[in-house]
């Protein structure tokens, strides 16, 4: 037994314990069962049992029981969309991320978007925070404004050039409100486009709709910033085109007007110390650019952009340094080595919870304030997850079964053989 655990790099109580579970009966149930959750790293266990009972006539139609497994118990994936909490389940995210942004570019029946979307205007637009104290940055090929040239991975970008004068308040704020300002955003969008068409909001509506699909990404200072495909149709979706006066111009356009006009206030709260309100906007920083459709030349193209959206969609908050779950007091960032930065954010959200405790800024200070989802898209956009993994469940079972019928017909020809 030594022998046989040094060769396979184990020691002899891991080896024996390995062995005792293939060599038992329900090996091959287990083994399937951890081939359905796709490698996932931490699998949910479930125990029960589940009737399907007819109530026309009261007959059992189906039973089944966890008693009947491995240990007693279900093991099904965890769907954790965060890389660093399961990588099995977050590369399945960004994968079904991918198909669902392309989808409502390219355009795929079988996900029930035409390919006469590649004909529609659309956009990837990207929406910052506005600026809370200079950082550390790489301004193109000129130094920092600290004088340094720092290297791509340098650990001081992104944070403060002073921390003691940056607003770490507004910071957390607006990422708590981010998703307020996106919903505003929306909507002026709409009665941009109506005001630049000649129209009301009700004829713009009648003749045309605006479809999206966004996802959030961490800035190195710790601020949010959206990514959106940005997408025009025709009055019922993209089934239909857009009429004549729906452009990429008139689109560019009315999304900047409408990015300027949004605006959130955060009230003062004078009992709670806090003198002084913040009005929230979108920063400077608003990029629009084109998708192409077949490229032409261009590096915006479709898988672009499908490849970038789904690359942060598994990301959050930890990529800035902080960690991927709730922080319950000051005290903890230590033992968790949080550094100097964004341990000041969630400082700040920590402090700030009991005078807007409706924003729940303790239970998202993991996230600097954050509490949105990070990938949303309108309903015309594109299909849904769960009609995405419907299509990829079926062609598995139908790919397994077309395997099975290979493998009996085979054996038919080789026993008559």
């Amino acid at each position: 037994m030594n022998d046989t655990a040094t060769m396979a790099g184990l020691d002899p109580t891991t080896l024996g314990d390995l062995l005792r579970v293939v060599g038992s009966p329900g090996f091959d149930r287990l083994t399937e069962q951890l081939r359905r959750t796709g490698g996932c790293s931490q699998p949910i266990h479930l125990t029960g049992a589940t009737k399907t009972i007819d109530r026309t006539t009261g007959t059992l139609l189906h039973h089944y029981s966890t008693a009947t497994e491995p240990g007693g118990r279900l093991r099904i994936a965890c769907g954790n969309r965060r890389a660093s909490r399961c990588p099995a389940c977050a590369w399945t995210y960004a994968g079904d991320t991918y198909h669902l942004i392309r989808a409502g570019l390219t355009g795929d029946p079988d996900k029930g978007t035409p390919t006469t979307i590649r004909d529609h205007p659309r956009v990837f637009a990207t929406l910052t925070a506005p600026s809370f104290g200079p950082v550390h940055n790489r301004p193109g090929n000129r130094p920092c404004r600290c004088g340094v040239r720092h290297s791509e991975d340098a650990p001081e970008l992104g944070t403060p050039l002073d921390p003691d004068t940056y607003d770490y308040a507004g910071a957390v704020l607006w990422n708590n409100h981010a998703s307020d300002l996106w919903r505003y955003f929306t909507i002026y969008l709409r009665r941009e486009i109506a005001k630049r068409a000649g129209l009301t909001q009700k004829a713009a509506r009648e003749q045309s709709k605006v479809s999206f699909g966004k996802v959030a990404e961490y800035q190195k200072r710790g601020a949010v910033h959206f990514h959106a495909v940005i997408r025009f149709d025709g009055p019922d979706g993209p089934d239909t085109p857009p009429p004549a006066w729906a452009t990429l111009d008139l689109l560019d356009d009315a999304i900047h007007a409408a990015a300027a006009r949004v605006e959130v206030v955060v009230p003062a709260n004078p009992e709670a110390g806090i003198t002084d309100g913040w009005t929230l906007r979108w920063g400077t920083q608003l990029d629009v650019q084109p998708i192409s459709a077949f490229g032409d030349g261009e590096d915006l193209t479709e898988q672009a952009v499908a490849s970038y959206v789904a690359k942060y969609a598994t990301k959050a908050a930890e990529t800035t340094g902080t960690v991927d779950h709730r922080v319950g007091n000051k005290e903890a960032l230590v033992l968790l080595d949080v550094p100097d930065h964004p341990r000041r954010l969630i400082e700040a959200c920590l402090d700030l919870h009991h005078a807007y405790p409706e924003r729940k800024l303790r239970d998202w200070a993991h996230m600097l304030g954050f509490r949105g989802h990070f990938s949303t898209k309108s309903r015309a956009y594109s299909t849904t997850l769960g009609a995405l993994r419907q299509v990829i469940q079926h062609n598995r079972e139908t790919a397994r079964e077309h395997r099975a019928e290979l493998q009996d017909q085979l054996a038919l020809e080789g026993a008559a053989s």
